[in-house]
């Protein structure tokens, strides 16, 4: 059982910024990928960004260049910096281990607020 802790939401004014943190209770080495998740109310949960083992990342269209997904391997964490933050920002955003194929663990979500 891996456990994921984030940290770090909060309330923003449009065009400020925040960085979540997602710490994990074993060692992300072993995980395929990591990705960060939101979900706005009404709305389905969606990929904002994944970094691989060997550190690939991808990220959704609406955050591309103003989001950057990071990790401390020596601290089995993994960060989300968000710039230039919208209003369309505001959800919970939750932490994703995808350990093996089909095997995923999940945080239990953190809240980001950006006030217009």
């Amino acid at each position: 059982q891996v456990q994921l802790v984030e940290s770090g939401g909060g309330l923003v004014q449009a065009g400020g910024s925040l960085r979540l943190s997602c710490a994990a209770s074993a060692n992300i080495n072993n995980f395929r990928a990591m990705a960060w998740y939101r979900q706005a109310p009404g709305k389905q949960r969606e990929l904002v960004a994944t970094i691989t083992r060997s550190s690939n990342t991808n990220y959704a269209d609406s955050v591309k260049g103003r989001f950057t997904i990071s990790r401390d391997n020596a601290k089995n964490t993994v960060y989300l910096q968000m710039n230039s933050l919208k209003s369309e920002d505001t959800a919970v955003y939750y932490c994703n281990a995808n350990v093996v194929v089909l095997v995923d663990y999940w945080g239990q979500g953190t809240q980001v607020t950006v006030s217009s």
